[in-house]
């Protein structure tokens, strides 16, 4: 009667534990019911075990029984680890990105920009289940950078007034919430996410006016030679692309941030270099973009040489070339100078890319400055590269050879120059003494005219985007200009095209080798092997 009743506890523990079990997935809400059957379950199983204790240890006397013990310990401990593992990687976030582009990695200036936000920036993921997975793994990120920064998934069928509130009519659309400021995305690379993020952060857009009549680059040119590539760029780090007809205004705009002078085959006049030399004395900001003569006749540019000049830098009539191994890497010739190493300055902090220059000439530094500007390299050549003097020699006889006793200078060569000095006191847009003694710390640095000069325009036209480090290169120098140094950074890069392309023979050619060379192989050795031991 005793054996029977013990035997009946087993059975019931076993019963109850069972059912709490399975009660927690089919009625979750009787938590509490559940609960107890399994202190109930317990309570019996410890029970019958107390109870039969002897026929216990002599089943497991036996050889069969410890050996099925050991191996259940073994199960047990594998376990164990395995949940201690997964317990202790669900509290830590790590993350490994093995990809060449490094495209789960947030780029240095999402980061920047994310690590100097002043006030707290809300970001809302507006869409369904799929549209929330694709943006979580990215956006957590933001997150753990910056504290400031939160992030909401909202279903847009379930909250249809929180996304009326927004003005959101699309799936996949991210919402940046900053201060009083509000800028909505339908994105999907972290880029465009970024390029909303600045935008919001900065509020107005800064304008840039590219001056026209003199030959220059088309910002509105899609062929190979034109700009209509680094423009979308431009638009991306929040700026207004305008162009600037100067002989047919007095001055340059007040709205101008930076002045770009691409690429001039004929000379400024005298009235367009005075209105530059204006915007420049009230802390005005222009990038000069100049080709190299395209021969040794070619009319001088005296008058923007002039501007140049009282900035401290000369333009040398001579072009740059490049025998280092980089040229052949990228494919190009000897013609297209490559900077891999950079100076240490503002522009090319961290910067690490490859930048090459077709057809460039070399920028030089006045010595000891003109009236205490003072320019500084920002791009340099490598030491196998030298500037050839005699441009006919270079273009007509296509000698490349490095020839000091006719003025060829040897390498590092500088290309890029730039300088920065505080605004004069009393123009327009400079702050005076007593504006800078009363103003807040925290409000933006004092205004400085900055010029920068690079001896190429070719290398941010559309053929010449492709290269690694040319279009960030120009971004980060017209963020410096602006006094934007918090977008000065390398920017996210696009995933690379891996796929392979096949011609319908080498396509044939597999489709032959993976039905029957392969099997055929197998098969072949395993008859081989089959004869072998038959014998």
């Amino acid at each position: 009667m005793l054996h029977t009743i013990v035997g009946g506890l087993g059975w019931a523990g076993a019963g109850l534990v069972f059912l709490a079990v399975a009660g927690r997935f089919l009625r979750a809400e009787w938590l509490d019911v559940w609960y107890w059957c399994s202190v109930a379950g317990l309570v019996c199983v410890s029970l019958y075990l107390l109870a039969s204790w002897r026929e216990a240890i002599r089943v497991f006397s036996h050889r069969q029984a410890k050996y099925g013990s050991m191996a259940a310990a073994s199960t047990v401990a594998v376990l164990g680890i395995l949940i201690s593992i997964n317990y202790i990687a669900a509290r830590q976030n790590r993350r490994w990105d093995l990809t060449a582009a490094r495209q789960f990695t947030l780029s240095d200036q999402t980061t920047q920009i994310l690590q100097a936000l002043d006030s707290p920036m809300s970001i809302l993921v507006f869409g369904r289940d799929d549209d929330f997975l694709r943006f979580r793994s990215r956006l957590v990120e933001y997150e753990e950078i910056s504290d400031r920064v939160s992030v909401r998934y909202i279903d847009i069928d379930q909250e249809p007034i929180e996304a009326s509130r927004y003005q959101v009519q699309s799936y996949g659309t991210v919402v940046f919430e900053y201060g009083d400021r509000v800028e909505r995305v339908i994105a999907d690379t972290e880029q465009e996410l970024t390029n909303a993020m600045i935008r919001a952060v900065e509020g107005e857009s800064r304008t840039v006016y590219f001056l026209e009549g003199h030959g220059e680059r088309s910002v509105v040119s899609a062929e190979r030679d034109g700009y209509n590539a680094v423009v979308g760029a431009l638009e991306g780090d929040n700026f207004t692309v305008d162009t600037l007809v100067l002989a047919q205004l007095d001055d340059v705009p007040d709205d101008a941030s930076v002045v770009v002078v691409a690429g001039p085959t004929i000379d400024l006049l005298p009235g367009e270099v005075e209105a530059l030399r204006r915007y420049l004395s009230r802390g005005g900001k222009t990038l000069f973009l100049v080709d190299p003569p395209a021969s040794s006749d070619a009319p001088a540019l005296v008058n923007l040489e002039g501007l140049l000049a009282e900035w401290a830098v000369e333009l040398a009539n001579d072009v740059v070339v490049d025998a280092g191994e980089m040229g052949r890497v990228l494919g190009t010739d000897a013609s297209v100078p490559v900077a891999a190493s950079y100076p240490d300055h503002a522009i090319t902090e961290r910067f690490n890319y490859l930048t090459a220059f077709p057809l460039a000439r070399s920028v030089v530094a006045t010595p000891g400055g003109v009236e205490g500007r003072v320019a500084e390299a920002f791009v340099e050549t490598g030491a196998r590269s030298w500037a050839v003097a005699d441009i006919e020699r270079l273009t007509t006889a296509g000698e490349v050879e490095l020839n000091e006793a006719e003025g060829d200078r040897p390498g590092p060569i500088v290309i890029g120059l730039a300088v920065a000095a505080p605004a004069e006191v009393g123009s327009a847009d400079a702050a005076t003494p007593e504006d800078l003694a009363t103003a807040p710390a925290a409000e933006a640095p004092p205004p400085e005219t900055r010029v920068a000069v690079i001896g190429d325009a070719d290398f941010v036209a559309n053929f010449a985007l492709g290269i690694q480090g040319n279009s960030d290169l120009f971004l980060n120098t017209m963020n410096w200009l602006a006094q934007q140094e918090n977008l000065v950074a390398i920017r996210a890069r696009e995933p690379e095209d891996r796929r392979i392309t096949l011609t319908a023979g080498e396509q044939q050619r597999i489709f032959w080798l993976s039905l029957l060379f392969l099997p055929g192989a197998v098969l072949g050795t395993g008859l081989y092997t089959w004869w072998q031991r038959r014998a």
